[in-house]
Formats: structure tokens, C-alpha cells, sequence
């Protein structure tokens, strides 16, 4: 097995992010409430995918690429830090952006990451809900193949094992951090889509035989299909690493309760979450992940679920510009 340290891998986060304790919401939802900063990993606003485009970039130069192909939403974050980092590293970007249903319709077409993938030089081609995203980004492939250019495919939220990677070192960084700082935690939560931040955080737990429970919130399916998407990408991830994929088993939590009724489908207990960090942290979470990641940490705080005084962290997967997208929502 290849030692960690030896994966090819760029320098683009600014790490290590944070880790902070939030004491005005701990004294409300009754627990000790931690925050890992991942929203400052400082590509084009940060946010959690840039630690994975660390790999997927050296990945992609091993591969002599010269054009960043990826796809996601219409205010995908993941997009715009493909963007930034095929901006910061020479290659052109093709970003295949689906519409989504239910959105607003004032801002989220013309502001937020939208604008931010504009000002990075990024061309988007964005298509309709009808549309399939993965047979265009192959057609997008092939054209570019014919035209001589060498593009390399990143995949929806940059979640394959490579990109997983990322999330491996940060759970390295974040047991540094507890140790550090002499902390027993009970429980992450953090938001769950794509599969890779979840999945990853997991392989670097058990790589280092550490024993602490991720809990995802889902954010655009029920359990019963996340779940065997995320414990997947785990198993294939520890078989990479030469691990027993089978210690992935029991370790896959995920919550399909908060995401209302979509993907980027606004929900009250969404934007009562981000006014509250924003109103008592100075903690702007974004509509999409992490908002609807808090408002399930804090109904399962109210609930009990989340037992008063445990040590709770929250892994802030970033997306802050997704607000000005929201902006009638709030």
C-alpha cells in the first residue's frame, strides 16, 4: 500500500481549516457544538470540493489534460471550484449544468456560483431538467477528443475514490486538531450528497482506527438509496488504501429526514438555520448543504436525539454564495 503522504496531490486548500467552538448556539440547542471551517479552504470563496480537486488535479496532469469537464447543478459549488481551480492550474473548464425544479427564479440564474463561473473563465452549458447530464458530458467528451484537445472528466461533486482522497486527509488534520486540543467528540454531522465527503472522512477514521460516528444528512435522496451509494465508495476506497472493505460495514449513518421536497428546494427549517448561525455565530451556511445539514443537527438536538452536553462537530462544507442565489428566499 502506497504510504498516504505519497498520493499525488496539488496545494490548493488552505489548511488546516479551523476548528471552533460555537458557544452561543451550544447554550441553545444544549449541546457542546463544535464547527470544522471548511468553508475557508479559500478557492474562489472555499468550500469542501477543493480538497478533493487536490487530488483530482494531480490526477488530471498525470493524465497531460488540458480541459476540466465536470457537471452538477445550475449553482453547483462544486462546479465553481472546478473553475477556479482549472483557472489556477492552466486548464480550460466545460461545466455541464442541469436546471433544477423548484428553484427561485430572481437571482439563482444570474448570481451566486453562476456569476463566479463566469468571472473564472469557465464555459457553461446548461441544460433542462428533461435533459440527461451524463450522456451530454460524454458527447462534450467526445467532441473535444476530436477536436485534439485531452479532457479529463471529473464526476458530479468530484465524489470517485480519487477525489475521496481529500476528505481522507482532512479526517488526518481534524484528529491532529482533537488531539491538539485534547477533544473527545460524540458524533460529526455534516451534509451528504454526492457520496465522496462522507466516504472519505469515513476511510481516514478507520485507516486511523479511530472510532467516531458520521452522521449525513441527506440533502436529495431518501436513505435507502444514499446509503448504498455511500457505503460503496467507502468499501471501493478501502480496497484502494489495501483495507478490508468489510470494516465498512455499520459505519454508514445517514438522516434522509431534512431535505424537504428536493434537492435546492428551499424548506422553512432551512432558512430558520441559516438566520440563526448568521444571527448568533456570524455563520453563514448556504441554502443547498450545509443550512439543511443544520436544521436536522438542531431538530435532533430539540428532539433528544443528540443527547445535552455531548461534544457535537459539524463539518461546514461551504457554498456561501448559494445565498445570493437565494436572496428572495431570505
Amino acid at each position: 500500500m502506497k504510504p498516504f503522504e505519497n498520493i499525488p496531490r496539488v496545494n490548493i486548500a488552505h489548511t488546516p481549516t479551523p476548528l471552533e467552538h460555537l458557544p452561543n448556539l451550544s447554550a441553545q440547542l444544549g449541546c457542546n457544538l463544535y464547527v470544522k471551517r471548511d468553508d475557508c479552504t479559500g478557492l474562489a470563496v472555499g468550500g469542501n470540493k477543493t480538497r478533493k480537486l487536490e487530488y483530482l488535479i494531480a490526477d488530471a496532469q498525470q493524465q497531460g489534460a488540458d480541459t476540466l469537464v465536470t457537471i452538477g447543478g445550475i449553482q453547483s459549488n462544486h462546479a465553481r471550484q472546478t473553475a477556479a481551480a482549472a483557472a489556477k492550474f492552466g486548464f480550460a473548464c466545460e461545466l455541464v449544468l442541469q436546471d433544477v425544479a423548484g428553484v427561485p427564479q430572481v437571482d439563482y440564474y444570474h448570481s451566486g456560483n453562476v456569476l463566479l463561473d463566469q468571472l473564472c473563465g469557465a464555459t457553461q452549458h446548461r441544460l433542462t431538467i428533461d435533459d440527461d447530464e451524463q450522456v451530454y458530458a460524454q458527447q462534450l467528451m467526445a467532441k473535444l477528443i476530436s477536436t485534439g484537445k485531452k479532457p479529463y472528466l471529473i464526476p458530479i461533486g468530484g465524489s470517485n475514490v480519487i477525489g475521496a482522497y481529500g476528505y481522507m486527509y482532512c479526517a488526518n488534520e481534524l484528529l491532529a486538531q482533537l488531539d491538539t486540543q485534547n477533544l473527545q467528540i460524540s458524533q460529526i454531522t455534516l451534509a451528504t450528497g454526492s457520496a465522496g465527503t462522507q466516504a472519505g472522512l469515513l476511510a481516514g477514521l478507520i485507516e486511523a482506527d479511530r472510532d467516531i460516528t458520521v452522521l449525513g444528512i441527506s440533502v436529495n435522496h431518501p436513505v435507502q438509496k444514499l446509503q448504498p451509494v455511500v457505503e460503496g465508495l467507502l468499501r471501493d476506497i478501502l480496497t484502494s488504501r489495501g483495507i478490508n472493505p468489510n470494516k465498512a460495514a455499520g459505519k454508514v449513518h445517514i438522516n434522509s429526514d431534512y431535505y424537504g421536497e428536493g434537492y435546492g428546494i428551499a424548506s422553512d427549517s432551512m432558512v430558520k438555520a441559516v438566520k440563526q448561525c448568521a444571527q448568533h455565530e456570524g455563520l453563514l451556511l448556504d441554502p443547498v448543504y450545509s443550512g439543511k445539514a443544520m436544521a436536522g443537527l438542531m431538530d435532533l438536538c430539540a428532539k433528544g436525539v443528540i443527547k445535552p452536553d455531548s461534544n457535537q462537530l459539524f463539518l461546514h462544507t461551504g457554498g456561501s454564495p448559494g445565498l445570493f442565489a437565494y436572496r428572495e428566499v431570505f
